[in-house]
């Protein structure tokens, strides 16, 4: 498909800066180098339209006044969204350049994909969870990583602290930075020389993106694939994944597993579908059913109380969990959800038999503010779509 052109000056020094991140979001690209992922579109999973107006939904905000649609769309800088109930699109939006067949990156929210990707593998024989990621990296023996499990990858449980410069040559390694003349963007060679600060393994919840990335190092060493061609053949086909798919590379190759996956809404909205359906499509069974299981109810809520993110969504919940990617409020209905940074989400709430799939452009990674208004319409989607149902 053509490449948009990209606003002028546009570049790995401010494709996630307003204003050129909103057209950069859906041009990955122009911008970086990317793997190529498989889909299916001769056998794409059917999303059948049973459209409603929804004209009857509104978010309170705290000082008394009141948001429809339109503005929450707006406020939270939503460049499109869909809503399945019961495997039917309710509701879909597409804005600022976005369109049912352009991918748009989905940022932290491949963690899950990465997670989902590891529980597949577990189904096959081919990866343990349990074993220490020295098992499969031998390179990083000398590092804060000796001892961690594959387990703790999962769950943001390695006890690895990253600080400023270690972050900085992090940042530096993934290629989505500009790097100094001569260098080479290679997170192989981050792993093997870092340097960063070791607490012990299992503690609380402590989120670090290079904890992702270095699981999908072990996903290729452990089947002796590519990530793109693993997640192509043994999940986006199979899943019936139907658009354009990319992930974002290093210099040397290397996958950005912790954020540069890059797909389709509708395709973004089929992965919560899929979970939805405990990894099932028909009598398929792409991602095992216990691994499904084990993340809405293999998580430990102590982690989570003790971690580094407790305050921080003290508004939407207490009672959560994190696990194999995934983000788990336990409160009824329990909701299971992906998160990237500038608004990326997936939500899948498995009684109610819905799933919300939102991409965005926020002009600040993290917006507090956007981040509980989103949480507030999926359960005004949800209400919404019960009272339909009670008529």
């Amino acid at each position: 498909m053509s490449i948009d052109p990209l606003p002028a000056r546009a570049d790995r020094s401010n494709w996630r800066t307003a204003p050129y991140s909103r057209q950069a979001f859906r041009n990955i690209r122009a911008i970086l180098p990317v793997a190529d992922i498989e889909s299916a579109p001769g056998s794409a999973w059917p999303l059948p339209a049973r459209p409603r107006e929804f004209d009857d939904f509104s978010l309170k905000l705290p000082n008394g006044s009141r948001l429809d649609l339109a503005g929450f769309l707006k406020t939270t800088a939503t460049d499109g969204l869909v809503v399945l109930h019961d495997g039917r699109i309710v509701f879909e939006f597409y804005d600022g350049g976005l369109d049912r067949e352009t991918p748009h990156i989905l940022m932290s929210a491949t963690k899950s994909i990465t997670g989902l990707m590891a529980g597949i593998l577990v189904g096959r024989g081919e990866l343990d969870v349990n074993a220490e990621v020295t098992t499969y990296i031998s390179e990083v023996a000398a590092t804060a990583y000796r001892g961690a499990s594959i387990r703790e990858l999962l769950d943001m449980r390695a006890g690895v602290v990253l600080d400023a410069a270690g972050l900085q040559a992090y940042a530096d390694a993934s290629g989505w930075e500009p790097v100094a003349p001569g260098a080479t963007a290679d997170l192989h060679g981050f792993y093997a020389t870092m340097r960063a600060q070791a607490k012990p393994h299992g503690g609380p919840f402590s989120y670090v993106s290079a904890n992702t990335d270095l699981l999908g190092w072990v996903i290729e060493r452990a089947t002796g694939r590519s990530f793109a061609n693993l997640v192509g053949t043994l999940l986006w086909k199979p899943m019936g994944a139907s658009g354009e798919t990319y992930i974002t590379v290093d210099a040397k190759g290397a996958p950005r597993c912790t954020g540069g996956f890059c797909a389709t809404l509708r395709d973004f909205a089929r992965l919560g579908q899929l979970v939805l359906a405990n990894g099932h499509r028909d009598s398929n069974q792409i991602i095992p059913e216990r691994w499904i299981e084990d993340i809405r109810h293999g998580g430990d809520a102590e982690a989570w109380r003790e971690g580094q993110w407790r305050d921080s969504f003290a508004a939407i919940s207490r009672n959560m969990h994190y696990r194999s990617g995934w983000y788990v409020i336990d409160d009824a209905p329990q909701l299971l959800f992906a998160m990237g940074i500038h608004g990326q989400n997936l939500f899948v709430d498995t009684v109610n038999n819905i799933v919300i799939a939102k991409v965005s452009s926020w002009a600040q990674p993290v917006e507090p503010q956007a981040i509980w208004l989103t949480h507030k319409a999926v359960a005004e989607f949800t209400r919404c779509i019960g009272e339909d149902a009670g008529r």
